[in-house]
């Protein structure tokens, strides 16, 4: 079954979503060559706990950090330490927060600084592989048809999209039904309704979409070594466009 939302309850959602992104914001703000990716998490966990809220990701099946921290060829699921970003990385943020027992969940890939353009041009194909995805996420359309949105666009632009991890409904627990995977056939899957909230979440190889996990159990990185992007946006299926809950600023500008 796919939650669907009262009003209330959707009100609780918004707030939350608000927060993930001011989080997310505020911490991409402070990306820079020097840094290291476990101040920018205790930041993370300061704006979090000011806020009266928790990291839905903090203790997760044990997970370390308060967001999800990925340079370069990481994928998804880094964690905050003792490495230095430098100029020219991409870093990819994920935050998922806690507030009043309602989940927000939000992801962005950061250039720090001038990256090579063939990296640009990745980041920004996965963002707008996001961006236009969501006009399929409406009452009465099938999730297969956002799904092959995705993936035919990521492919179109010589990329591949990751297979074993997918997006997923989302509210008062982190991981709730659907499973969004960023590839499918049209017409498939569940159809769609007002009230569902739904983390969709490209996540973009440059090269193969062969992943592995470290050694730290977490950390997911493409096996070729090329550089992989990963945006993420928490919505509301309406009866017409669908409701950003996680809004914010595009990362590429141009």
């Amino acid at each position: 079954m796919i939650p669907i939302k009262s009003p209330s309850e959707i009100e609780k959602m918004r707030a939350a979503g608000d927060l993930a992104s001011r989080v997310l914001n505020e911490v991409a703000d402070l990306i820079a060559p020097g840094i290291t990716t476990g101040e920018l998490d205790r930041h993370a966990g300061k704006l979090i706990a000011a806020a009266g809220a928790k990291s839905a990701f903090f203790g997760y099946r044990k997970f370390p950090g308060q967001l999800c921290i990925s340079l370069n060829e990481e994928v998804v699921h880094g964690i905050g330490g003792p490495r230095k970003i430098n100029y020219g990385d991409i870093v990819t943020l994920d935050c998922g927060v806690n507030l009043n027992g309602w989940i927000g969940d939000t992801a962005v890939t950061v250039p720090v600084g001038i990256i090579a353009p063939e990296v640009e041009n990745l980041l920004r194909v996965t963002e707008e592989s996001l961006n236009g995805a969501l006009k399929f996420a409406t009452a009465g359309r099938r999730l297969g048809d956002l799904c092959n949105y995705i993936e035919t666009e990521v492919v179109r632009n010589g990329y591949s999209v990751v297979r074993e991890f997918v997006g997923h409904g989302v509210g008062r627990k982190l991981h709730e039904e659907p499973q969004i995977p960023n590839y499918g056939r049209k017409g498939s899957g569940p159809k769609l309704k007002a009230g569902m909230t739904l983390a969709i979440e490209p996540m973009v190889n440059m090269g193969r979409h062969e992943v592995r996990i470290l050694e730290d159990k977490w950390t997911v990185v493409t096996r070729d070594g090329l550089p992989s992007a990963h945006f993420e946006h928490t919505i509301l299926v309406t009866n017409g466009e669908p409701e950003v809950l996680t809004w914010r600023r595009k990362t590429l500008l141009k």
